[in-house]
């Protein structure tokens, strides 16, 4: 109740904000202005205004963050003033952002928080800020890598880990929330968490006691280019990491934050904005007024535009080329994040909250970095929580859930309670010697088996993948378990889901390969049976290639999108008594899919309404599940409501 009114809230200050401007009728969009844009302006902001008006042209902006301090960078108060008056006559929202960070340059040089020279500054910066600003941002620089000599000397025997997370908690305290009420009463202060979460604790971002500390908190939300980029985050995480910070904070968590950089082509760009907002968050911020600003290549169109995908990179340049087919000196990337807001603002009206696979992380706790956002893109539906989902029927446990004291004896209460719990090779590997033999007498050893078959059932069907995967070992007492998927290597092979009876659940042991990316060369089959266990709670599921997403809510609508460089082929596996899958926003000549199930595709045509089969089930049994096929374009989404 009290998230709903928070958020509830929320929105109603962004309605009253946007009055009599033209804006996005499901989020408000925002636009990060640093400090390294306005501290040579010394009060004279007209070229800058102009600047923002080519932008606004072509996103609608109804808030403004005005950055205070960054990299030792600090706009006068005049410039301050004159900026906040300017967007304020507009109806444009406006509050203070602040980076503490001394050179973004050195490895993100942040502030020494043992040093009272860098502690005393930022506690001026936060009273200059929360001064001007009812609302105060601090971007994602606010932890620590200092190991200076004070830094060792103050950490003492302590981690610095612990270090850190102590140090950061106190300097949230005393050094922003003390003097920014102080100066300010009704300041509300939000720290923005970036989108490194599994390593956070590490430098003192403390996801466990620092929010409830805070007013609001705000998500960092670029994946950018996986292939090439030093994280290697994955697509799906742009959404995964929002609802995760929501559920640390509920109603709590005011936006998400994305930039173009490490955007290969448009359409990824327009992907990350597009699931930050299927997220359901109710403000997007743009970063940032100069980076928005950068030109828009040719180099970025993809291979696979001109299909009528969910975003035309020829469509959204048209208007900004000269008579010649070059760009003009509009053709920016803002033109790229108006199209792309523009596409997915229709489409979030129609959704209700969203739901998935409860995923238990426990703060500060680390395993298997990242894994959730691969399982994401191999169609699994994810929602990860700091808490122990006791109240869900099904759960999936990554080796995160080790750093849990008291996992083994949790997971024996779920299964006596007749749930379901999926564990991963790498939480069985570090819980096998702590407790987890009392529930199943199995290990993950040290061997590897390279496989590139897969087998499922007694009376086995048999899949290839399109690379072999390097997969762990894991053994187990016959008859006492049993393999769901089997990883065939020549004469030999290891489970690749297994399941144990407990009480009155089963615990099942999904295998990790190694290299994460392995996931992607798994067949179809494969992932449909893995889903089948994994998502079984949820009304609709995938039966489909890997870089294929699943976001499902809790109004009987959902939306798939395929990452993939190909059209796809799938198949939608629906609760019995779902009849058939209305699409809400038709494309024009879209294919009807392989309505017979992989059965050759009919003619192109307009389709709204997809009409159910039931789907065998084996041994003579019913299955329960009717299934509709449907073909999704290259780096393409697609919304449907179920009819029952």
């Amino acid at each position: 109740m009290a998230s709903d009114m928070m958020k509830e809230k929320f929105m109603s200050n962004i309605t009253h904000n946007n009055a009599g401007q033209e804006r996005y009728k499901n989020f408000r969009a925002a636009l990060y202005i640093r400090a390294l844009e306005t501290a040579h302006l010394k009060g004279d902001i007209t070229a800058f205004t102009e600047k923002f008006e080519r932008i606004a042209k072509f996103a609608k902006i109804g808030k403004v963050y005005i950055e205070t301090h960054r990299d030792m960078q600090i706009p006068e108060e005049s410039t301050l003033i004159a900026l906040k008056a300017y967007f304020a006559g507009k109806g444009i929202a406006v509050s203070a952002g602040i980076t503490v960070t001394i050179d973004e340059s050195d490895d993100f040089k942040t502030y020494c928080y043992s040093d009272p020279f860098y502690r005393n500054k930022l506690k001026d910066i936060v009273t200059l800020s929360a001064r001007h600003f009812d609302e105060v941002v601090f971007d994602d620089f606010f932890f620590s890598n200092c190991k200076c000599p004070k830094c060792i000397d103050a950490k003492g025997e302590k981690s610095w880990t612990q270090f850190r997370l102590e140090l950061m908690t106190q300097a949230s305290k005393e050094l922003v929330l003390a003097p920014a009420r102080a100066a300010n009463p009704k300041v509300e202060v939000v720290i923005k968490y970036p989108n490194w979460y599994d390593h956070f604790q590490g430098l003192g971002f403390n996801l466990k006691d620092q929010p409830p500390l805070y007013e609001g908190i705000y998500t960092g939300n670029e994946t950018r280019d996986a292939a090439h980029g030093a994280q290697h985050l994955q697509p799906y995480e742009s959404y995964q990491v929002f609802r995760y910070y929501e559920n640390i904070k509920p109603g709590g968590n005011r936006g998400g934050w994305v930039d173009p950089y490490g955007s290969p082509t448009l359409d990824r760009y327009a992907e990350q904005l597009w699931l930050t907002l299927f997220a359901k968050s109710p403000e997007i911020t743009l970063f940032d007024f100069s980076s928005i600003q950068t030109p828009i290549r040719e180099s970025q169109r993809g291979n696979w535009q001109g299909q009528a995908t969910s975003f035309s990179y020829d469509g959204t340049t048209a208007t900004v080329r000269n008579s010649d087919g070059s760009f003009s000196s509009e053709a920016t990337m803002a033109v790229a994040a108006g199209a792309a807001l523009e596409k997915v603002d229709g489409v979030l009206g129609e959704l209700g909250n969203p739901v998935g696979v409860k995923v238990y992380k426990p703060y500060q706790s680390m395993g298997e970095d990242f894994l959730v956002n691969y399982l994401g893109m191999v169609g699994l539906p994810i929602d990860m929580v700091p808490e122990f989902p006791v109240d869900a029927a099904t759960i999936l446990l990554t080796e995160n859930a080790k750093c849990d004291a008291g996992i083994v004896e949790k997971i024996k209460k779920q299964l006596m309670d007749g749930k379901n719990v999926i564990i991963t090779t790498g939480l069985l590997a570090a819980l096998q010697d702590r407790g987890l033999k009392d529930i199943v007498e199995l290990e993950r050893t040290n061997r590897k088996m390279t496989t590139d078959e897969f087998q499922i059932g007694w009376n086995p069907t048999t899949f290839k993948a399109e690379k072999p995967l390097l997969v762990p070992v894991v053994e187990y007492l016959t008859n006492d378990s049993w393999e769901i998927i089997s990883c065939n290597c020549g004469d030999a092979g290891t489970p690749m889901l297994h399941a144990a009876a407990y009480g009155n659940g089963k615990l099942y042991i999904l295998t990790v390969p190694d290299n994460f990316d392995d996931l992607y060369n798994l067949p179809a089959g494969v992932l449909s049976r893995i889903g089948e266990t994994v998502a079984k709670e949820l009304y609709v599921r995938l039966d489909a290639p890997s870089k294929v997403s699943l976001f499902a809510y809790d109004n009987d609508t959902f939306i798939v999108h395929s990452f993939r460089d190909e059209t796809v082929d799938l198949r939608l596996v629906l609760d019995e008594g779902i009849t058939a899958v209305k699409d809400l926003f038709p494309e024009p000549a879209e294919t009807s899919g392989f309505e017979g199930f992989f059965g050759a595709r009919e003619p192109a045509v307009p389709k709204e309404l997809y009409e159910a089969c039931e789907i065998p089930g084996i041994f003579g049994k019913k299955s329960g599940k009717n299934g509709v096929g449907i073909t999704v374009k290259p780096h393409s989404f697609r919304v449907f409501r179920c009819v029952r």
